[in-house]
């Protein structure tokens, strides 16, 4: 795999948390990180947010409220196992109820 967009990996978690206060964990999550792994804030939108982290590396978050709970995406070329670490630490969304 020569191309570089190969190595990007796109997680998904659905999650109880609002969007706002997931993309605030966030930002709280990867500025906290030790040496390498941590990131800032670049960009943010309502829904969305990019981090830059050691050598240029970007972490993308989006989050989107849904019916029964909030699916939150995270995107980095690097930082996969950050970003799994990051997801793990969000409270999950209820389990859908069954059909009738």
């Amino acid at each position: 795999m020569s191309h570089h967009q190969s190595g990007r990996t796109l997680q998904q978690q659905r999650t109880s948390l609002p969007a706002g206060e997931v993309l605030a964990a966030a930002r709280e999550f990867f500025t906290r990180g030790s040496g390498i792994y941590s990131a800032f804030l670049e960009k943010q939108g309502p829904n969305w947010m990019s981090l830059r982290g050691q050598g240029g590396e970007e972490i993308a978050i989006a989050a989107n409220e849904e019916a029964g709970g909030t699916s939150v995406t995270g995107s980095s070329y690097m930082f996969d196992a950050q970003v799994a670490q990051f997801l793990s630490t969000l409270p999950p969304a209820a389990a859908p109820g069954p059909v009738s």
